[in-house]
């Protein structure tokens, strides 16, 4: 059997590459075709309209991702990845039909609902094919797929320049269709007892796990540490990613078409080298000092204050550029580090249900920043934004080293009640 192969672990990590790419390809997309679009489309000439519909998408995805954390620890990640897929890639496709803004805001709804489902149940899966000296290069190569389709989605605005939007939509949507059906055939869940036990559980038995696991999550300060910084970091982290392009296009005059690529390249592929370079040093660090992880992380998140400066103040390409790399390199050394560090304090079956809060309050913040940024710029106040992002990331960077303290690799059940009776 295909799976019962020593690399097919690495195997997995490969297809959820792709996966993850087509994730993130799809959704951001839409940051730099605007100006196309808009021509179709004529409410999106506002900013304001364009930042809530770009929100809406992450309101959704955040509400979805505490569910769908939950789902994942309780069901066959395998079948959640791949409806997933297959339902975001059709939305896409949809949406290059699309005639009038409110049929945009369904379909981005939509999306964030089928979206929401992938990121907790293919982390947990790969953790748990991964453990220990090789867990973090994994969720890093897992995560550099996000970095590629954030990279890829950049050049929306130039294919949409050389055939059209609807075109771009259509070709994108259809690939994760097909995709879709390869994973069916190759992708396989890791059979754990508890995934084997618990999917024979009464539904009230379920309900009374998942209320456990929330019990578990919430009675843990290092769990409450994780949920504000990943909220804290993703202010930043989608400011770049719906609002950079903007940025570049306005502060340098230069057409969308060029803008967004250069903006999204620039920061996905710094991002790229990140997670490898994050992955890399958490392996090696985490096997000298526990604490190791933690420590690649905050490293990444000091880099992120000098950068956010030089994007927002550097009223030049290279500044600007710089910025973006340097943003993009600590950005991926975090977010590498996010379910590596998790699984040293969290056992594994509520490692879905523990992202997926994570993804909550993160994305939560995104919504929030991407709709309040819209208004910013109109109103001239986006420099107080920027500084509460930053003086955000510093509090993170302190409670990081400040609280953290694992004492494990890889926490169990068994840890865990040991640790509680001591």
């Amino acid at each position: 059997m295909l799976k019962d192969k020593k690399f097919y672990s690495w195997m997995v990590v490969g297809m959820l590459v792709v996966v993850s790419l087509l994730n993130y390809l799809d959704r951001q997309m839409l940051a730099t075709m605007r100006p196309f679009i808009m021509v179709d489309i004529k409410e999106l000439e506002s900013i304001t309209n364009f930042g809530r519909l770009m929100a809406i998408f992450l309101w959704i995805y955040a509400i979805m991702s505490p569910i769908s954390g939950m789902i994942a620890d309780r069901l066959n990640r395998k079948w959640l990845i791949v409806i997933s897929l297959f339902v975001w890639s059709a939305v896409t496709l949809m949406m290059g039909y699309v005639h009038d803004i409110s049929h945009l805001y369904i379909l981005r709804a939509l999306m964030g609902v089928s979206e929401a489902f992938y990121i907790p149940a293919a982390l947990s899966l790969t953790a748990d094919y991964h453990q220990g000296k090789t867990r973090s290069i994994a969720i890093g190569m897992l995560t550099s797929g996000i970095y590629l389709g954030q990279a890829i989605g950049g050049f929306g605005a130039t294919v949409a320049a050389h055939t059209s939007w609807q075109f771009t939509f259509h070709s994108f949507g259809m690939i994760g269709i097909i995709y879709s059906f390869v994973l069916i055939a190759l992708l396989h869940e890791k059979k754990t007892y508890v995934v084997q036990t618990e999917q024979r559980r009464s539904i009230k038995k379920n309900l009374l796990m998942t209320f456990k696991g929330l019990a578990v999550l919430f009675s843990n300060i290092a769990f409450w540490v994780m949920l504000y910084y990943f909220a804290a970091l993703n202010l930043p982290g989608w400011t770049t990613k719906n609002w950079l392009p903007t940025m570049v296009s306005d502060t340098l005059n230069m057409d969308m078409e060029f803008a967004g690529p250069l903006s999204t390249t620039t920061l996905a592929l710094s991002s790229f080298v990140g997670v490898f370079l994050g992955g890399f040093i958490s392996d090696k660090w985490v096997q000298k000092n526990m604490k190791g992880r933690v420590y690649t992380s905050a490293t990444g998140l000091s880099l992120i204050v000098p950068a956010l400066l030089m994007m927002v103040y550097g009223n030049n390409i290279v500044f600007i550029v710089a910025g973006a790399i340097l943003f993009g390199l600590g950005f991926g050394m975090y977010d590498t580090n996010n379910m590596p560090i998790l699984c040293q304090f969290i056992p594994s079956r509520y490692r879905a249900t523990g992202y997926g809060l994570m993804n909550f309050v993160g994305i939560a913040a995104g919504a929030i920043i991407t709709n309040e940024l819209g208004k910013a710029f109109e109103a001239n106040y986006k420099d107080l934004v920027f500084l509460i992002m930053i003086l955000s990331v510093c509090l993170s960077i302190f409670l990081q080293l400040k609280v953290l303290n694992p004492k494990t690799m890889d926490m169990t059940d068994e840890l865990m009640a040991e640790s509680k009776n001591k």
